[in-house]
């Protein structure tokens, strides 16, 4: 079982991140913080590594772990790993969403929180979003 849950996370993913701010009505594109493509490598059990790559681009070279629980979660850090950003690190939490059996058209889904681990370029460290990512095909 576990195998089947690395192959499903294994590849691209649709990443999607969003300030926690709690405000009513406020308009969904004012809580955007990033939009990427979520890359994760084949990994050993326990282990987890990837990459997330924004426009631009900016890439952060992603490391961590990994739990076989119910539900999958993953645990990770990503490190600045293009010119202009070495200096970003943020940590990461995830889940995989349970498959619903009366489900139509569901694709693999992670849903997690992130933390800006150290400041950058005039921004303070501990700003939390939360995040999803949908596989692609």
């Amino acid at each position: 079982m576990a195998q089947t849950e690395v192959e499903i996370l294994a590849g691209s993913w649709t990443y999607r991140s969003f300030l926690n701010d709690s405000t009513p009505n406020l308009d969904f594109n004012s809580l955007r913080f990033g939009e990427g493509e979520l890359v994760i490598d084949t990994f050993a059990l326990g282990s987890f590594s990837g990459s997330l790559v924004f426009p631009g681009p900016a890439e952060l070279r992603l490391t961590g772990s990994s739990s076989f629980g119910n539900p999958f979660a993953v645990r990770f850090q990503g490190v600045g790993n293009s010119p202009g950003i070495e200096e970003w690190v943020y940590d990461y939490v995830g889940y995989l969403v349970p498959i619903w059996p009366n489900g139509v058209d569901q694709r693999p889904a992670m849903v997690g929180s992130a933390v800006r681990t150290a400041p950058h370029d005039g921004n303070p460290a501990g700003v939390v979003v939360s995040w999803i990512a949908v596989k692609r095909d």
